[in-house]
């Protein structure tokens, strides 16, 4: 998922089919003027501190099984890639309690399967 800005670009992971699924749908409809007019939903999920083999230039990575694609979220889940990163150690507490995470700004804009199959997950 990404921003615009690069140093916010985050991979996350998906195991069920019907997310797998939509996150394609929503893919297609970003590269379709007409359809992304209409607004993209963005990620929204729990996240895990720890890194992750596919994504780890980060230390924390969403836990497959709760990601969604919401229109809309509640404030306190917002925050860019970045911002977590440097506040780790706050989180689950007063900031992104419950360890849920909803990057208003961001969105999924590619399947990188291929890409981490042929780097060896980085």
């Amino acid at each position: 998922m990404s921003d615009g800005h690069p140093a916010n670009d985050f991979i996350f992971m998906l195991k069920d089919p019907a997310k797998i699924k939509q996150a394609e749908s929503i893919i297609a409809c970003s590269k379709d003027p007409a359809c992304r007019s209409k607004g993209l939903p963005h990620v929204s999920g729990t996240i895990v501190i720890s890194s992750a083999p596919y994504n780890s230039r980060w230390g924390f990575h969403y836990e497959p099984k709760t990601i969604a694609f919401p229109d809309f979220s509640v404030e306190v889940c917002d925050a860019n890639t970045s911002y977590v990163q440097e506040h780790l150690a706050e989180v689950g507490g007063h900031f992104l309690p419950g360890n849920r995470w909803c990057p208003w700004g961001q969105r999924v804009v590619e399947d990188v399967t291929a890409t981490i199959s042929s780097s060896g997950g980085n």
